[in-house]
């Protein structure tokens, strides 16, 4: 009887029907369940009766941990686990976890207010990035070439966003125009792709649909992936870096990565992958 697992997602993405087009063929019966339709806090949740596991690929920087929170107290196998996904969703506590395991991150500062925004000015210099702590896909991730434009920019994330959305990340400009896209399943390191920036968007997320090429597995880069994983466990992420002059940094951890610019640059048969990490995980 081919395993059951739930795909919690709040849309259904090219990634997702890759793997439900394939989990016949893997043993599995994938389908696709609403991260708004659970209304999850009992602890024996009716609603997940009848999975064995859930895969979770809300896109959501609040729902996913909490998904996964609840559905773990519900004695379900998660994947990625709650304790990965909350920490995935907050950069800043992400970055110190792995500072503190010994794993290079680009530097940063955390901006909580106008006055910690014109302290970070004063420690970086220009051109620097401002980003949300909580968020993805290079959403609202703004650099700042020059320094009078910079408090007007600042004015937007202190007029317009709420509390949550005004916790921020400032960063010297790394990236030079590309970044490096790790895709890892289970503890195996897939497949390696740098993406860079194209026509007049200087933001390398391949979620803008930015080119890409495959990359070989620099020993550097593989143990910066290793050392990611001793801190998170095993699961399903994208690891990003960022080169520079003292060697590969971690930009972010994405706990429910796009794949497909991995997959077609690589060539890599990622559902078939993932679907051999959900048998091994459930054996």
């Amino acid at each position: 009887m081919a395993l059951s697992v739930a795909i919690v997602a709040d849309r259904i993405a090219w990634e997702e029907r890759q793997l439900i087009q394939a989990a016949p063929g893997l043993g599995l019966a994938i389908e696709w369940v609403n991260d708004e339709s659970l209304c999850l806090g009992r602890p024996d949740s009716s609603r997940l009766d009848g999975y064995d596991a859930l895969l979770l690929r809300s896109r959501s920087y609040s729902r996913g941990g909490l998904i996964a929170t609840l559905a773990e107290e519900a004695g379900l196998p998660v994947v990625n686990s709650a304790r990965a996904i909350n920490a995935c969703e907050n950069k800043a506590v992400l970055r110190t976890m792995l500072r503190s395991a010994g794993v290079p991150v680009a530097e940063f500062r955390l901006v909580l207010s106008r006055s910690d925004f014109a302290m970070a000015l004063e420690e970086f210099e220009l051109p620097l990035v401002l980003k949300p702590v909580y968020g993805g896909m290079g959403k609202r991730v703004t650099l700042i070439r020059d320094a009078d434009v910079a408090q007007s920019v600042y004015d937007y994330v202190e007029d317009l966003g709420h509390a949550f959305e005004q916790a921020c990340l400032v960063e010297p400009f790394l990236a030079g125009g590309t970044s490096v896209r790790c895709l890892v399943v289970g503890d195996e390191l897939v497949g390696v792709a740098e993406f860079a920036s194209g026509g007049t968007d200087w933001r390398n997320n391949a979620a803008l649909g930015n080119s890409s090429r495959a990359l070989a597995r620099d020993p550097d880069v593989v143990k910066i992936v290793n050392g990611v994983l001793d801190v998170l466990g095993s699961g399903i992420y994208g690891v990003d870096l960022f080169r520079t002059a003292e060697g590969f940094v971690v930009n972010e951890v994405n706990h429910a990565p796009g794949f497909r610019a991995v997959a077609q640059t690589t060539g890599a048969d990622v559902p078939a992958v993932i679907g051999g990490y959900l048998q091994e995980l459930l054996a």
